[in-house]
């Protein structure tokens, strides 16, 4: 997707205007640029002139003269994109909320959302009333923690997928791009293959979160030349690791029993179906520590959305800040996939749906894009268990089923802005 940062004066800065237009519009600014230095001697500037929209570049809209007044359009224009992020904010959180009451007493037992509130103020020991033996089990053991980690999954893809795009400079741009999704399937299939358990319970979710780890480290080491990576680089590496990894996979359900079969199967199409506390509590400091440091990041991926040249004119260590946020999202792609599985286009589609809402600054894309993330995860995970009843859909297939299309009209809609791929 193009991403555009025009002004009103735009025209008169050659090189700014979009693809197709640039000799359009470098004409009338050449002539603009010749006539300039005789127009100016011939009078003072006015007090009018501070809030022309065409100032020259450079200058934040002040004229000379006149004590570098800024141009009152920008903070205005920057305070509207603040507002409609707030706004953006709290109707993602308060969707969050209401869809998580809604999905928590949704499904085979009908749990009133009323009922589900009381109980919550009963655990909490603020008044309210427990439900039966029954409701009680059903909202605390099975419920809660599937909408939980639900929620730390989806959050977890939404802003690795926002921090992605931003290193890669590249809207299409999502975490299995450098092989850190197929890593961990890898891992999780060699451990059912091999019939593995020296962790009990825990063994195929700690295999696939390591091998996740190493995958995105080797990527990362073989793409590093001289002290420094490329995007493209990472980009092909990337690819031919997921290639290995699919072979890999490919092995060992080849060499795997029909019930080790059925598991890999199963485990690669994504679910939450096992979902309990302890899988929560394994993914929480993965995600809390990964959504907590994220946001820090937006300024710095600000700067390098203007390319890695100016961003280093500008002070930013382009290869120190590209090796932390790969970091950072290896640990939340990692532990997402390590519990529930390959869920695909959730880190691709959510980050595009925000940036067409509010434009590409990362101080609002990063959190919001966390946000934007587990509504669709709980969304996606309620109508994963209640569409097909008694059965459930595998979650990772219907976010692909919903996913694809979408992303072919993305493609078709940037296609047609940009007037071709040329």
């Amino acid at each position: 997707m193009a991403l555009s940062h025009e002004s009103p004066g735009a025209g008169r800065a050659p090189g700014r205007s979009p693809q197709g237009a640039e000799r359009t519009a470098a004409a009338p600014s050449d002539a603009e640029n010749r006539s300039a230095p005789e127009e100016t001697p011939r009078r003072a500037p006015g007090p009018t002139e501070a809030t022309t929209p065409g100032a020259a570049p450079g200058t934040d809209g002040a004229t000379p003269g006149t004590g570098n007044a800024p141009d009152p359009a920008k903070p205005a224009a920057g305070g509207r994109r603040g507002r409609k992020a707030l706004l953006l904010t709290i109707a993602l959180v308060a969707t969050l909320l209401l869809l998580a009451l809604f999905s928590a007493g949704t499904g085979a037992y009908r749990i009133p959302t009323a009922d589900v509130l009381a109980s919550a103020q009963h655990r909490l020991g603020l008044g309210g009333a427990p439900l039966d033996r029954v409701g009680e089990s059903v909202l605390w053991n099975v419920r809660l923690p599937r909408v939980v980690l639900a929620l730390l999954v989806g959050a977890s893809l939404g802003c690795a997928g926002a921090l992605m795009q931003g290193v890669f400079g590249n809207p299409l741009a999502e975490p299995g791009v450098i092989g850190i999704s197929a890593g961990a399937a890898v891992g999780a299939v060699a451990a059912i293959g091999l019939g593995l358990s020296f962790f009990g319970n825990w063994t195929i979710t700690v295999c696939a979160f390591v091998a996740g780890l190493i995958t995105v480290s080797s990527v990362y080491l073989l793409s590093r030349n001289g002290g420094k990576t490329e995007v493209v680089t990472l980009i092909l590496t990337g690819i031919a690791v997921n290639a290995f990894a699919g072979a890999l996979i490919g092995l060992f359900v080849f060499f795997a029993d029909s019930g080790q079969v059925n598991q890999i199967t199963f485990w690669q199409l994504g679910s939450l179906a096992q979902a309990t506390w302890p899988k929560v509590l394994a993914v929480l400091p993965c995600a809390v520590a990964g959504l907590l440091v994220a946001p820090f990041y937006a300024r710095r991926l600000d700067l390098l959305s203007l390319g890695e040249r100016p961003a280093r004119h500008l002070g930013i260590d382009v290869e120190r800040l590209r090796l932390a946020l790969i970091l950072v999202v290896a640990l939340l792609t990692a532990s997402a996939v390590a519990v529930a599985g390959v869920i695909t286009f959730i880190g691709l589609l959510v980050p595009h749906l925000l940036r067409m809402a509010n434009g590409p600054g990362h101080r609002f894309l990063v959190p919001g894009s966390a946000l934007a993330g587990a509504v669709v995860l709980v969304a996606g995970d309620l109508a994963a268990r209640t569409l097909a009843q008694p059965a459930e859909l595998p979650l990772g297939v219907l976010t692909a089923l919903i996913g694809s299309p979408f992303f072919f009209w993305l493609l078709r809609r940037t296609r047609r802005k940009q007037g071709g791929w040329a």
